[in-house]
């Protein structure tokens, strides 16, 4: 997506070889009209299948999610990361550690949204490590519906997330891919 490539250079920033800072994009402010049309892509790149629910982890990507969920005509699930009072005791959840954050979370989402019923797709907005996504693929998985794929909007393919991910045979589609981050430079694949 080349839009979304010109908008990295020109707004994110490299913090160090791993980390690339996008809060003037996803993860702070949110372009609303870049956004739609990220939607709009990955509806199109999963228009075949027949999805019933998007599924994201909260928050950063919620705005994509959502924006995926509307072209897609469909509701959009988020898995919770912090359990609240009024949370549903009756939640599916798994312990997973946060890259960007340094620290380990639990993320929840409630058995009453989703079922064997639904066929869902998975929106990110980052993919660096995997091990939130891999988190949230073991509550799809444990239960019973089905996952059309993972969509992510950013790839980090120097690192091993997305392609864990692959290897389990899920079907990955990332709208922009960095091979590299070394000397602060964002490279392309």
């Amino acid at each position: 997506m080349e839009l979304l490539k010109e908008r990295i250079l020109r707004e994110a920033s490299v913090t160090n070889n791993d980390v690339l800072k996008l809060d003037a994009l996803l993860n702070h402010q949110v372009d609303p009209l870049l956004t739609m049309e990220m939607g709009k892509e990955f509806a199109r790149l999963y228009a075949e299948q027949p999805i019933t629910k998007v599924i994201t982890i909260e928050s950063s990507g919620i705005p994509v999610a959502f924006a995926t969920a509307i072209a897609l005509g469909v509701p959009l699930l988020f898995a919770r990361r912090k359990k609240t009072l009024i949370a549903d005791p009756d939640s599916y959840c798994e312990r997973v550690p946060s890259f960007t954050k340094g620290i380990v979370t639990d993320i929840m989402v409630s058995r009453q949204f989703l079922s064997p019923d639904d066929h869902v797709l998975f929106i990110d907005d980052i993919i660096a490590n995997g091990d939130a996504a891999r988190g949230l693929i073991k509550i799809i998985e444990r239960s019973g519906a089905a996952l059309a794929g993972l969509g992510v909007v950013i790839e980090k393919s120097f690192q091993a997330g997305a392609r864990t991910i692959r290897e389990q045979g899920i079907q990955v589609e990332s709208l922009v891919k960095i091979a590299s981050l070394e000397d602060g430079k964002i490279r392309f694949e």
